[in-house]
């Protein structure tokens, strides 16, 4: 059924997380660590989806709901609710809120249609691409433009 090309092709590994009924993907090798909700301590002023920060192990840690940030209903907390915290550098960690964590998967960068983005999309800015994986499409979030705050467009 599969075959192993060696074409010198890539792949990568992520993190399948859902919120609401869409499924994203999350490179792993950017998740530090991936722990239940919790009691998030709330910040004045910060923008509406960064719902606080937390301490894990010692560090403060800010937490950001993906739901606000990309225009979609609050987050519903439930058993299956985690905090995702990523590092895209050593010493900035961030967590994310997802409803859920479904599976790591492997796509190879074959399998990874880049999306045609214009100025003025934001959400597909948010996107690195779209995975197929099995029957389904994983999107693939591009954590770096999610996380860094962003006051205007400059191109």
């Amino acid at each position: 059924m599969e075959t192993n090309k060696v074409t010198g092709n890539d792949s990568k590994q992520y993190i399948v997380v859902t919120l609401g009924n869409e499924q994203f993907g999350i490179n792993i090798q950017y998740v530090d660590n991936i722990v239940r909700m919790q009691r998030i301590t709330r910040v004045p002023k910060a923008q509406p989806y960064f719902k606080g920060v937390i301490n894990i192990r010692g560090e403060i840690i800010p937490v950001m709901s993906l739901r606000l940030k990309f225009g979609l209903e609050p987050d519903e907390i439930t058993n299956a609710t985690r905090i995702l915290i990523i590092k895209l550098e050593p010493q900035s960690a961030i967590g994310i809120i997802i409803d859920e964590v479904k599976e790591v998967v492997t796509i190879d960068d074959e399998n990874v249609d880049k999306i045609a983005s214009s100025a003025n999309d934001e959400k597909a800015s948010y996107l690195a691409g779209v995975g197929k994986h099995g029957d389904g499409l994983i999107s693939l979030l591009n954590l770096s433009s999610v996380i860094i705050e962003r006051e205007t467009d400059v191109k």
